[in-house]
C-alpha cells in the first residue's frame, strides 16, 4: 500500500527539519502545505525552508505563485493529488509537511462540498470594506465560537465564507464542516508534533527576532504597494505594514508579530488535539524519527 506520512505541527517545532529527514530515509520528495510558502515574494516572513533545506531533499508547492494569483484549498488539493499520485509511480511513500490546517486536511481528506451565493458573499465582501473586518469577526465569534476559536481570523476570505455559508444554511460552519470529502487513495499516517507551550512559544519569539535580524522589514517594505492582496493579510506581514503606514512602532510590530504567532500556534495545536487519527508526538521527550518510521514498519 502507498503511504502518505504527513507532518503537522505548531510554528516552529521543526516540521522541516523532521519532513527532510524522513524524505532521505525513504528516497522520497517532499509536498509543501504551508499555504504562505505557495508565494514567490514571501520568503523570510513565511520561514521558507533554506536553499541548503531545499537541496537536502526534492520540494513542491513551494515559490511557485506571485501573491496576486488566487490558489485555494481545493485548488491545492486537486493539484497536490495528482503530483502524490505521480510520486507514487517511483516512490513508496510521499511526505507532506505543513502547518496550514485546512490545506493539510482537504488534501488528506478531502473537502465538504458546502453551499455558496454570490449575492451573499458580495455583500459580506462590502459589509468588510465599510465596516471593517473587525465587525465581521465579531460576528462569527458570536454565531460560530467554534469556527471562531480555530481559524485564522485575520484572513478576510475565510470569515466571510464561513458568514456566507452560516446566513445561507442557518447552522454554525464548524458543524457543517464535517471532512466527509473522499480521502486520498493511499495509507495515511498522520502524525502532529508538539512540545510544553512555554517552549512552543519561546521558539517562536526566538524566530522571530532571527526573521527581523535577517531583513523581515524590508521584505516587506518592498510588499507594500500590495499590502491590500489578501495573500499578504498574515502574520508577519499585516504588522509590519501597520508600523510602515504609521499607525504603530517598530517595537509594536515585532510585538504583534510574536504574540499573533503564538495565537496561531495555539489555534494549530487546539485543530488536532482530539482527532484520533492524528498521531502526537513530544519532540522534547521522544525519538519522534525511530517512531514515525517504526509506524511504517509495522
Amino acid at each position: 500500500m502507498k503511504t502518505v506520512v504527513a507532518i503537522s505541527g505548531p510554528t516552529g517545532v521543526g516540521k522541516t527539519a523532521m519532513a527532510i529527514s524522513l524524505s532521505n530515509h525513504f528516497q522520497t520528495e517532499i509536498i509543501s502545505c504551508d499555504s504562505r510558502q505557495f508565494y514567490k515574494e514571501m520568503s523570510i516572513g513565511v520561514a521558507r525552508p533554506s536553499m541548503e533545506e531545499l537541496a537536502a531533499a526534492p520540494h513542491h508547492f513551494i515559490s511557485f505563485l506571485s501573491v496576486e494569483e488566487e490558489y485555494t484549498a481545493g485548488m491545492f488539493s486537486r493539484d497536490a493529488r495528482a503530483k502524490i499520485q505521480e510520486l507514487f509511480l517511483s516512490n513508496e511513500v510521499v511526505v507532506v509537511v505543513g502547518g496550514s490546517m485546512l490545506y493539510m486536511d482537504a488534501l488528506l481528506y478531502g473537502l465538504d462540498e458546502l453551499p455558496g451565493d454570490k449575492e451573499v458573499r458580495n455583500s459580506l465582501n462590502e459589509r468588510c470594506k465599510l465596516e471593517g473586518l473587525e465587525v465581521l469577526v465579531k460576528e462569527i465569534q458570536l454565531k460560530d465560537p467554534l469556527f471562531a476559536a480555530q481559524a485564522d481570523l485575520g484572513n478576510a476570505h475565510r470569515v466571510i465564507r464561513a458568514l456566507e455559508v452560516i446566513q445561507i444554511t442557518g447552522k454554525p460552519f464548524s458543524e457543517l464542516r464535517t471532512q466527509s470529502g473522499e480521502a486520498i487513495d493511499a495509507e495515511i499516517i498522520h502524525v502532529f508534533l508538539s512540545g510544553e507551550r512555554e517552549w512552543v512559544y519561546d521558539r517562536i519569539n526566538g524566530r522571530v527576532d532571527k526573521m527581523v535580524e535577517a531583513g523581515l522589514f524590508e521584505e516587506v517594505r518592498g510588499l507594500q504597494a500590495l499590502q491590500y492582496v489578501q495573500a499578504l493579510n498574515t502574520v508577519g506581514y499585516k504588522e509590519i505594514f501597520k508600523f510602515l503606514d504609521g499607525h504603530c512602532s517598530k517595537e509594536d510590530a515585532i510585538v504583534g508579530i510574536k504574540k499573533n504567532t503564538r495565537n496561531y500556534a495555539k489555534r494549530q495545536m487546539t485543530w488536532y488535539r482530539n482527532k484520533s487519527h492524528v498521531r502526537q508526538f513530544n519532540v522534547q521527550n521522544e525519538d519522534v524519527l525511530k517512531e514515525i518510521i517504526s509506524l511504517l514498519s509495522n
